[in-house]
């Protein structure tokens, strides 16, 4: 995958699997980092062809061509008014000051990327970075997640773990209403609460965004989430669940 975006100026024929016949014209081509190639005309914001996410993009002797399965992309350059590459980044909120390079920390998705060195942090996607609090020790924002309670961690998990601080609070915390084993807090592509005894006991939930506020009827706790109150189990027949407060 490049690393740029390259932006190319010039009369050009297009051809695709609408118009195999190609288009000719004076277009501005696009091919960005994630496989993308868009390709603009002198009218309106659509572009007039264009390959989301392609496999492979080339660009070998004036022939632009992209790829993904069956669908193609070929953009062949007969005249150049200009063409380069650029550094791009994801554009979104900023949150703070990177601790390696100094650039701008912006928010975008899931990740919080560095404008100028390209460090990332993957965070969740509920989680508030703490833009107006005291940066961690090493530099880097911190941020507010509720997994159980609120717990406030640093964006660098390999400084300080949101895993870990959720086990601290909740590891062995809960019974196994299936064999009364303790439920441990694991990391499983998510976090959840399992028993202890797997695999023999194959008990476990995915811990909800929300904090703990009752005790179910079922042994297990309740969660205030956004979408109102609910069991651990999500579909535990004892929980008595009552609708988010609306602000």
């Amino acid at each position: 995958m490049q690393d740029d975006t390259r932006v190319l100026a010039g009369e050009c024929t297009i051809r695709d699997g609408t118009e195999p016949s190609g288009r000719r014209g004076d277009v501005v081509v696009v091919s960005k980092p994630d496989g993308t190639v868009l390709v603009h005309d002198a009218e309106g914001y659509q572009p007039v062809a264009w390959l989301t996410r392609a496999e492979t993009v080339t660009f070998v002797d004036g022939v632009l061509t992209a790829t993904d399965g069956g669908q193609f992309l070929r953009v062949e350059v007969h005249e150049t008014y200009g063409n380069d590459s650029y550094p791009t980044a994801p554009a979104g909120m900023p949150v703070g000051d990177c601790p390696d390079c100094g650039g701008r920390l912006v928010r975008d998705d899931g990740t919080v990327t560095c404008l100028d060195c390209r460090t990332a942090y993957g965070f969740p996607r509920d989680a508030t970075i703490l833009t107006e609090a005291a940066d961690c020790d090493c530099g880097c924002p911190r941020m507010r997640v509720r997994r159980g309670r609120a717990f406030e961690v640093c964006l660098d998990r390999d400084c300080e773990s949101l895993g870990e601080a959720v086990c601290g609070a909740f590891d062995r915390e809960w019974d196994c209403p299936a064999c009364n084993g303790d439920l441990r807090v694991l990391r499983r592509g998510g976090l959840l609460a399992g028993c202890e005894h797997y695999p023999d006991c194959d008990t476990g939930w995915g811990i909800p965004v929300g904090t703990v506020v009752d005790d179910c009827d079922c042994g297990l706790p309740v969660f205030e989430t956004p979408n109102g109150n609910r069991c651990l189990d999500s579909g535990c027949s004892e929980a008595d669940a009552e609708p988010a407060q609306q602000p």
